[in-house]
């Protein structure tokens, strides 16, 4: 081969080289500007937030509660936060259930409870008058644990009435006023100012 072709010969794989490495400087420029506009696109488009909740979250309130000492002839007396709205029965299956012994049959278990209530169950053969049914050292009577002998030791208060009291107390929960009184029917406003410094709730 002739020294003329030689030349030819290399100046063509020189250019050839040339177009190679240009043809990938083009590419690398060509992915540097894609991959420079997906990160600017990326920055500037709308995130949207999204808030995961914990396992049992709701949106609704929490529900209120209640709080009652269970106390007497239970597995664990003490006191107990409820659900408002939680009736006798839901108290005594808090505190572990009646004791062996209690008198299941004094305790209204369809009752509604009320926040604050002391809620005692009695063993058989105690006298349902053991609760406190007086306020210490005063002789009140307490309209939220007195019984029929108790209430009609009252002024105008005989038994039917008395029990009226009783029933009102079962359908309603705890008094938590004297004026509560006089939504019993058969007491006006007379006769609760007759009984307003005998009783207390």
């Amino acid at each position: 081969m002739s020294t003329a072709e030689g030349s030819r010969g290399a100046a063509a794989s020189h250019r050839t080289r040339l177009g190679l490495g240009a043809a990938v400087v083009v590419v690398l420029l060509a992915l540097t500007v894609t991959v420079g506009i997906g990160i600017l696109r990326g920055a500037t488009a709308p995130v949207e937030s999204v808030t995961v909740a914990d396992a049992g979250e709701s949106d609704a309130a929490p529900p209120a509660s209640v709080y009652v000492h269970v106390s007497g002839s239970v597995s664990a007396p003490g006191l107990y936060v409820l659900h408002e709205g939680a009736r006798v029965v839901d108290a005594v299956a808090a505190a572990g259930g009646f004791a062996a012994g209690a008198d299941e049959m004094a305790v209204n278990l369809a009752r509604p409870i009320s926040d604050g209530e002391q809620l005692h169950v009695p063993t058989a053969g105690e006298s349902a008058t053991l609760a406190q049914t007086t306020a210490p050292g005063d002789g009140r009577v307490n309209l939220n644990t007195a019984q029929v002998a108790e209430l009609d030791t009252l002024p105008r208060i005989g038994p039917a009435l008395a029990a009226r009291i009783i029933e009102w107390r079962d359908a309603n929960g705890r008094f938590t006023s004297i004026e509560d009184l006089l939504a019993v029917p058969g007491i006006g406003d007379k006769m609760l100012e007759a009984l307003r410094d005998l009783v207390t709730v």
